[in-house]
């Protein structure tokens, strides 16, 4: 019995946890992302309105448009793509927010047959 009450209170407890996700804070701004390639840690910068995102890496940047789902997912497609691989559109989705910055995830948009699907995580800060 006191193994049921202690389960039951359990249950109860976190049942009453929601991760907060003001998403509409992150729709615009300034931000900066770290990543890791090949063993090296890189930051990169972008900027994003209400329609377009704009990455800085290395002193180039990078365009895309902003397509958003809802206030917490949009799609990404890039303007002007050099590759094949980056004409395929990305699904951003925010998954919980703090006071400066965002936890998303990110995968292509649409799945290419006879191909794993990889959903990557990552954190961003708002700059500005």
């Amino acid at each position: 019995m006191k193994v049921l009450s202690v389960l039951l209170l359990l249950i109860l407890l976190t049942s009453c946890y929601s991760i907060e996700r003001e998403c509409s804070d992150f729709k615009t701004g300034t931000f900066e992302f770290s990543y890791t390639i090949d063993g090296v840690e890189q930051t990169s910068k972008f900027k994003r309105t209400e329609n377009y995102n704009i990455d800085y890496h290395n002193g180039i940047a990078d365009s895309s448009s902003v397509r958003w789902i809802n206030d917490c997912e949009f799609i990404l497609k890039k303007l002007h793509p050099t590759s094949n691989s980056e004409k395929d559109a990305i699904h951003m989705k925010i998954l919980s927010t703090s006071e400066n910055s965002y936890t998303f995830e990110y995968k292509l948009a649409a799945k290419r047959p006879n191909k794993p699907l990889n959903v990557e995580k990552g954190v961003a800060t708002k700059i500005n």
